[in-house]
């Protein structure tokens, strides 16, 4: 009997305990509450960005926050032509591998291909493409503590979307854009 009750409070506890800084295997990361991992999951989309040559525009997507976590997002407005696409796959994929993330997933389609990687420290970063070719990047961080989060700060002399619909492409560039392999 003072064994189930014994059993019972420790469940209880348990129930009551906040959980939000750690990952459904048990493991918190690495002590960062949420605005700290927007601002990681913003530094990786800039690294992203700044290794893509030539450069694309792009515009900030939707941000999200779950009871743990948060999704940051951006949409490239460069036209990237058919034909170009999978060079564009290509350079991210390389990129992503030389930091050291872990490919975890691969959409072929040719609809809507896609690649999802994982960083050394549990941030998922994913490229897809979507309608009209444009591509859509996404980071979602691991569970951390809970916290207000910020929206993401627009970049110097770039368009201001966060919160507005994305626009479609619409910026030529004179390799991304044109109709060759």
């Amino acid at each position: 009997m003072v064994a189930a009750v014994a059993a019972l409070l420790l469940v209880s506890s348990c129930a009551l305990a906040d959980d939000s800084s750690v990952s459904q295997d048990g493991e918190r990361s690495g002590g960062l509450n949420m605005q700290e991992a927007a601002d990681r999951a913003d530094r990786i989309l800039d690294e992203t960005f700044s290794g893509i040559k030539p450069p694309v525009e792009w515009v900030h997507g939707e941000s999200t926050e779950g009871n743990c976590d948060v999704s940051r997002r951006r949409a490239v407005t460069t036209v990237i032509s058919e034909e170009r696409r999978g060079s564009f796959l290509g350079v991210v994929e390389r990129q992503w591998q030389k930091a050291g993330y872990r490919q975890v997933g691969v959409n072929a389609s040719a609809q809507s291909p896609a690649t999802y990687f994982e960083t050394p420290d549990r941030f998922r970063v994913r490229l897809l493409i979507g309608g009209r070719g444009q591509a859509f990047f996404e980071v979602a961080t691991p569970c951390v503590d809970r916290s207000s989060v910020s929206k993401p700060t627009p970049r110097a002399g770039g368009d201001e979307h966060v919160g507005e619909p994305v626009p479609a492409p619409n910026v030529r560039d004179g390799f991304w854009s044109v109709g060759a392999p």
